[in-house]
């Protein structure tokens, strides 16, 4: 299958994230909280709790702060109560940003993600303005150097079953997308096989990518670091090919 060039602009912003290691932390068990919450403390009836424990494990958060979310969401020890927003802007050449909030202040969330916006020369739009653009999927990154000699053809006859939608082969790396319920699955097909993936991530991936210039993508990117810098802000999505 053929699709528009992912790889680059996917590890890029990936590693931007992965640098703010203690940010990253805090997110997670934001995110584990509000997960357990929802869909209760078992990770094997809750798709959203078992997403969030394994990006607990891949960047090494230890079991005590963990068990310590799962017991906020049992009631057992007082929490917060978080409430999920999105917000919706623009960055330069118009390309747009969507921005996936967890918050127990949301007048606060709206002032920073504002000011994030308009200090890196973005701006934020009103609810609707980008979203329609989007589709949420489920992406997942095989990274070749950690995958000898692997090809299409395996992939497809195992991701196909799984709920694989697409499969594009770029030098670096291999990018499947699927529906969103269609993510463990996948994972559990591809672990069954011993590949590794770089990461498995739900994601809004645009309809129409914006090709930037190199200084527009430097201007995105100030705007995506802005925003996730802030403590409210658990992702960011932009359509940038």
């Amino acid at each position: 299958m053929s699709g528009h060039s992912k790889w680059s602009t996917i590890k890029r912003q990936k590693g931007a994230a992965d640098a703010k290691k203690s940010k990253v932390w805090t997110k997670i068990l934001r995110e584990i909280t509000v997960a357990a919450k929802l869909g209760g403390i078992d990770p094997a009836g809750n798709p959203r709790l078992r997403k969030a424990l394994d990006d607990a494990r891949v960047n090494n958060l230890s079991k005590d702060p963990i068990n310590r979310a799962l017991a906020k969401a049992a009631g057992k020890e007082d929490s917060a109560d978080y409430e999920e927003l999105t917000y919706e802007g623009y960055g330069p050449a118009g390309v747009a940003v969507i921005v996936s909030c967890l918050t127990d202040n949301r007048n606060r969330t709206y002032a920073e993600v504002r000011a994030a916006f308009n200090k890196n020369g973005g701006n934020m739009g009103t609810p609707g303005s980008v979203a329609f653009g989007f589709q949420k999927k489920g992406q997942i990154l095989l990274d070749k150097s950690e995958n000898k000699n692997l090809t299409e053809d395996p992939i497809l006859e195992w991701g196909l079953e799984a709920g694989l939608e697409e499969l594009v082969d770029e030098p670096e790396g291999f990018v499947i997308t699927c529906a969103p319920e269609s993510l463990h699955g996948l994972q559990d097909a591809l672990a069954a096989h011993k590949i590794q993936f770089a990461s498995a991530e739900i994601s809004m991936l645009a309809d129409n990518p914006i090709e930037l210039s190199p200084e527009n993508s430097d201007i995105l990117q100030h705007i995506v670091d802005a925003l996730e810098d802030l403590d409210d802000v658990q992702k960011v999505f932009t359509s940038e090919a």
